[in-house]
């Protein structure tokens, strides 16, 4: 079963990933492969230095120069996405064949942007990782050192988390402790495991 993890910005996804790899579960990291695939030899590299040769610095990707591209032209980030995203969901899908060849009946793609794309369709079932929106603006306050209005801005570049929660097959609330989430995920792959 392939399913796509997902939440909003400080919602606790990265969490939530780090607990399923304790537990033994296969997660296929997009953030990860979204940097291998612009790593010198792979799938990605040569368009995105050809398109974009000025983020580029002895042969490497600078991600804060192409950060500082992108961010604030929106034609750029358009043309690196469609670069990317096919790249991208080769190598995912590429490396779930080979885990499920290995005898894994479970795979998890953590795709921060899962429902803002066309990735829906990869998966058998969405999980979202939630929590009410002034609480997610609290913690990436906190976490990231910005002023609301830099936490906001982050959060609006996202779809809101109350339309994920709507878009999911499975819910884990992340608004109480640690320990409260966790019992929430061994219940979600009781489920899942019941289910294979």
């Amino acid at each position: 079963m392939r399913v796509g993890l997902t939440g909003g910005i400080a919602t606790g996804k990265s969490t939530v990933s780090a607990y399923l790899q304790e537990q033994g579960v296969v997660v296929i990291d997009a953030d990860l492969v979204a940097r291998a695939v612009t790593e010198p030899g792979g799938l990605a590299y040569e368009e995105v230095k050809a398109v974009f040769p000025s983020a580029f610095s002895d042969g490497q990707l600078v991600r804060a120069k192409l950060g500082d591209i992108i961010f604030h032209d929106s034609e750029k980030r358009l043309v690196l996405n469609e670069l990317m995203h096919p790249k991208i969901r080769q190598q995912m899908l590429q490396q779930a064949d080979e885990y499920e060849q290995a005898g894994q009946a479970l795979i998890v793609f953590d795709i921060p942007l899962l429902l803002e794309g066309d990735w829906k369709q990869l998966v058998e079932q969405v999980v979202v990782v939630y929590c009410k929106a002034d609480l997610q603006k609290k913690r990436l306050m906190e976490r990231n050192q910005l002023t609301a209005e830099e936490a906001q801005a982050r959060i609006d570049s996202q779809l809101d988390i109350e339309q994920k929660k709507r878009l999911a097959d499975y819910v884990l609330s992340n608004e109480g402790t640690r320990e409260a989430l966790y019992q929430q995920i061994d219940q979600w792959l009781e489920t899942v495991r019941m289910a294979g």
